[in-house]
């Protein structure tokens, strides 16, 4: 949900800027690997959801072959008795086969009678090759234990946006990111609004259907936190 491919091309150059040889690229909210996918050398991709993370582990080092076919009927058992099942089969199933990709919503179709197990299985492996020698983890963004001077590009679970899995404190993650700077971490936040002591060092208008009633068109904005910026 909310995936940043579309504007990677233009938000990594301005990350990756000063990363010297060996540093590493750390993504706590990593969900579909669309940014870290684009980015070589030393990697962490870490996801709150150890469905989602799993789900990765598993595609990436253990050669698993998702299935090429999840009915209705199988969906929704997955989705009522997810410890019956493998956790990265409970991963591929609530997003690849969940109409809008928000967790375990309803089942996906649509007039044209789409296989959406086939098509996200799809989207994944071309992913995997990408993906190779990253470090996949799950915990919470604030656990995650970082490698000195880490690059931290964070996407979030964007204020006043419904559809995510778990409830999630705007106010501790803004904290947390302040720390990791002055710790010596370079940290960037994807979001819509930030608080005064975040510049936004990049922004475009984009359109988007996240918003559950009416289509809108956000101002999709890049953070770094800024203490100077505070009037």
């Amino acid at each position: 949900m909310g995936s940043k491919r579309r504007i990677a091309k233009d938000i990594l150059p301005i990350i990756l800027k000063n990363r010297m040889p060996e540093q590493f690229y750390v993504e706590p909210f990593c969900g579909g690997c669309n940014m870290i996918e684009l980015v070589e050398g030393n990697r962490i991709a870490n996801d709150y959801n150890e469905y989602v993370a799993e789900m990765w582990n598993a595609l990436v080092n253990r050669n698993w072959q998702p299935p090429t076919e999840i009915t209705e009927e199988q969906y929704n058992d997955i989705k009522a008795n997810k410890e019956q099942y493998s956790k990265e089969l409970v991963g591929f199933t609530g997003i690849a086969v969940t109409f809008g990709s928000t967790w375990f919503g309803t089942y996906a179709r649509n007039k044209r009678g789409t296989n959406y197990a086939m098509e996200g299985r799809s989207n994944l492996m071309k992913q995997v090759e990408r993906l190779q020698g990253t470090i996949f983890t799950s915990s919470s963004y604030c656990d995650i234990a970082l490698p000195k001077n880490s690059i931290i590009y964070c996407d979030p679970p964007y204020e006043g946006v419904a559809g995510y899995k778990d409830k999630f404190n705007h106010i501790a993650f803004w904290q947390w990111c302040r720390e990791k700077a002055k710790e010596g971490h370079c940290v960037f936040i994807s979001e819509y609004n930030a608080p005064n002591d975040f510049e936004c060092i990049w922004q475009s208008e984009l359109k988007t259907n996240m918003n559950a009633k009416y289509e809108t068109k956000p101002v999709e904005k890049l953070f770094k936190f800024s203490p100077t910026n505070v009037q």
